[in-house]
């Protein structure tokens, strides 16, 4: 899987992942953010990561495949793009692909986000980090986008440096 061309219209869509993965990393949250937008490029919805309190589920990209069963038809759900700031772990990936969302554009794979863990000395994740289509193989799926990698990355150093 290797670096994917972005259409400047996307640009936007993935600059706000990364804003969301910065308003988490302030909120003393894991630096992720998603944006789920319609085929149109209509922003539909959008959220951070929300794992500090406790709850490890609480993934963003989890959180739009709930927001979308619950408020788009399965067509507009199978028509729609999210855009992530790091690549679906497994129960991301299994969420969106249960809900049957369409593509998923990521700026950061799961092996960058283990390669800045172990540059920090941070221990792996608790859950093996498949890449996405591991787990949903019918998913269209692109990334990482190199536009943004720096600014992701940064994020997660960030991250690790703070402890």
């Amino acid at each position: 899987m290797g670096d994917v061309v972005i259409d400047e219209r996307e640009l936007p869509h993935l600059r706000r992942c990364v804003e969301l993965a910065t308003e988490a990393l302030e909120a003393g949250d894991e630096p992720f953010g998603s944006v789920l937008v319609a085929d149109d490029g209509t922003a539909l919805a959008e959220d951070r990561n929300r794992v500090a309190a406790g709850d490890r589920t609480r993934h963003p990209e989890f959180a739009l495949a709930r927001w979308a069963a619950a408020n788009l038809t399965v067509a507009e759900r199978a028509r729609a793009t999210v855009y992530t700031s790091g690549e679906h772990c497994p129960m991301c990936a299994a969420a969106h692909a249960w809900v049957g969302l369409g593509r998923i554009v990521y700026v950061a794979s799961s092996q960058d986000l283990l390669r800045w863990r172990a540059a920090h000395g941070s221990p792996p994740p608790p859950v093996n980090p498949l890449p996405i289509r591991d787990v949903a193989p019918y998913v269209t799926v692109e990334g990482p986008v190199p536009e943004l990698l720096d600014a992701v990355a940064e994020l997660h150093h960030r991250r690790f440096d703070s402890g």
